[in-house]
């Protein structure tokens, strides 16, 4: 393989795996292997494939059927496929899909760079070789892997395993060099963010993570938390969380669902008094907290009952920001031993009606900012206008903020907002 000099990475799926391929990038760079954009221009592709839900699995295989194509036109000589999907269905892929080289799992970062080298990789922790995929003033930093949680609808524990937490040291010495390398804002992610320590010895938790990264240094201003399992979400991480001074006013914290028939079968460890009452905690902790919040409709078995009681306590609650998935089964979990008896249209039409009550909630909040002049930070910059958040604000996923003129990228700016949408705000520089 080591003849094979340029390659061409595509990375599908969450943020998780998109930490996974930025190590492998920084170990082909190291490695001096080329790295090339464009699929057509490439000796070797590598897929990094998500294998959670039916439509993102779609997406994989489609993606692996294309370069395929490559593959047969002669223009590609060696197909890698890697991640959640080769992880979880090794043998069936490589029975249907031949033309591929080589299947690998989600943590076979070495065996990789090896296989593209033709050479042994020996170094202890690939982690330091990683090379970011997102705008150098961000980056994600991922301090467990796996999940113990065993909900009833989720197989990611099928494909990556029970939960391993890194080392305090571990995740300490992986946040600072990228700090020196530029980046003004950490995303801390896991499978569950809020187990982190469980299964340390001793036993830690992640309270005492949030204080360790709360000292590091400038030029890291922000640190934003994210997969807080409500049920996991102790008073302890609360309060160090409402203590800090660079982590964000800002918590994803998935619910799933909020009737109580619905959450017992989905083994989420709360009903929905127990999440109500998390969620008035954290917000009288940390007033003015931004709270994201991902819900499932169509669960096998959902009632009309059961959705509007969903919809209600999303009325109530008015998330700040919202996602929306219908449920799709997957192999190996408890759900899938459930009948899925909710139609598809059934399932689209709760979505949709979901989205509609966040998109009013959304309008409305975002409506209350005019005028107001709110701290930004700056994404994309072009010509006449420049794309930023706020620290209410996840990128890709959360509202964008529209600012007149060309603002440099991974730069903070006051903006006064001047206009509001659904999902977007606008306003000028101050």
């Amino acid at each position: 393989m080591s003849d094979k000099k340029n390659i061409n990475l595509i990375s599908l799926g969450c943020a998780k795996n998109l930490v996974d391929s930025e190590i492998i990038v920084g170990g082909m760079k190291t490695s001096g292997l080329n790295i090339v954009n464009d699929p057509d221009q490439a000796d070797t592709i590598i897929i990094n494939t998500c294998g959670f839900l039916d439509q993102a699995r779609e997406e994989s295989i489609d993606t692996i059927l294309e370069a395929v194509e490559l593959k047969k036109t002669g223009k590609l000589e060696n197909l890698i496929v890697m991640g959640c999907l080769s992880e979880r269905y090794p043998e069936d892929l490589a029975r249907d899909l031949p033309e591929v080289d080589r299947f690998f799992g989600t943590n076979d970062h070495r065996q990789i760079i090896s296989y593209l080298t033709g050479k042994p990789f020996s170094k202890d922790d690939p982690t330091y070789l990683r090379s970011l995929l997102t705008p150098r003033h961000y980056a994600f930093i991922k301090i467990a892997e796996g999940c113990d949680n065993g909900c009833s609808f989720c197989s990611i524990p099928l494909m990556r395993g029970l939960q391993k937490s890194r080392s305090i040291p571990a995740i300490m010495t992986e946040a600072e060099r990228l700090v020196k390398r530029g980046v003004k804002e950490l995303l801390v992610i896991a499978q569950d963010t809020t187990s982190y320590g469980w299964d340390l010895q001793p036993k830690i938790g992640l309270d005492v993570l949030i204080k360790e990264m709360d000292r590091i240094d400038l030029p890291l201003e922000w640190i934003r938390l994210h997969y807080a399992h409500p049920a996991h979400l102790t008073r302890a991480a609360i309060d160090a969380l409402a203590a800090a001074a660079k982590f964000c006013r800002y918590l994803d914290i998935p619910i799933q669902h909020a009737s109580d028939r619905i959450l017992k079968s989905m083994r989420r460890g709360l009903n929905s008094a127990g999440i109500r009452e998390r969620i008035e905690r954290v917000q009288a902790a940390i007033p003015g907290i931004g709270l994201r919040t991902t819900v499932i409709v169509g669960y096998p078995g959902e009632t009309e009952d059961d959705f509007k009681r969903l919809y209600d306590f999303v009325e109530e609650i008015e998330f700040d920001r919202l996602g929306v998935f219908t449920y799709s089964e997957e192999e190996g979990t408890l759900a899938a031993d459930l009948s899925d008896d909710v139609p598809r249209t059934v399932k689209d039409d709760r979505k949709a009606a979901i989205m509609d009550l966040q998109n009013g909630i959304s309008t409305e909040k975002n409506a209350q900012l005019l005028g107001q002049t709110l701290r930004v930070i700056v994404d994309k910059t072009g010509e006449t206008e420049s794309l930023g958040r706020t620290e209410f604000d996840s990128p890709e996923i959360d509202n964008i903020v529209r600012i007149a003129g060309a603002v440099k990228q991974g730069q903070f700016v006051n903006v006064k907002i001047t206009g509001a949408s659904d999902y977007e705000l606008t306003g000028k520089l101050i």
